[in-house]
């Protein structure tokens, strides 16, 4: 039986939820298959494949790249999503947005610059290239 328990947990690997609770800073860059929630700090850079969530009381200084981000607290960075963002009623967002579907509920706040559609395409590998050739100011 327990075996059969790591088998199955080795095999669950790429659809794990990765938690960073309230009270919890982290510093440094964090890199992941799966998918993130952040409900403390990181001072750093955050890359998953998966789905990322910030809750009404993370905060993040430092630049964020994945697949879907639901985003509830506040971010001083760029974030960069290769389908939707969504920016809940309580989110602060210093920095620039990259994405390819973009929802803002009502009383979100949004300070810099946002490239929408066709552009977040070509995402993968040359993402420092792509942020720096999408600016127009």
């Amino acid at each position: 039986m327990l075996g059969k328990s790591i088998g199955k947990n080795a095999s669950d690997i790429n659809g794990s939820v990765n938690l960073i609770g309230t009270g919890t800073k982290i510093t440094g860059d964090i890199n992941c298959d799966g998918d993130v929630r952040i409900d403390g700090n990181l001072q750093g850079n955050l890359t998953t494949t998966g789905k990322f969530v910030l809750g009404p009381q993370g905060f993040i200084e430092g630049n964020i790249t994945c697949a879907n981000a639901d985003i509830s607290g506040e971010i001083k960075g760029t974030i960069q999503t290769n389908e939707l963002l969504m920016l809940k009623s309580t989110a602060k967002i210093k920095g620039d947005i990259i994405t390819n579907k973009l929802s803002i509920e009502a009383g979100a706040i949004f300070n810099g610059s946002c490239n929408m559609g066709a552009l977040v395409k070509s995402m993968s590998g040359n993402s420092s290239n792509l942020v720096n050739g999408a600016k127009t100011a």
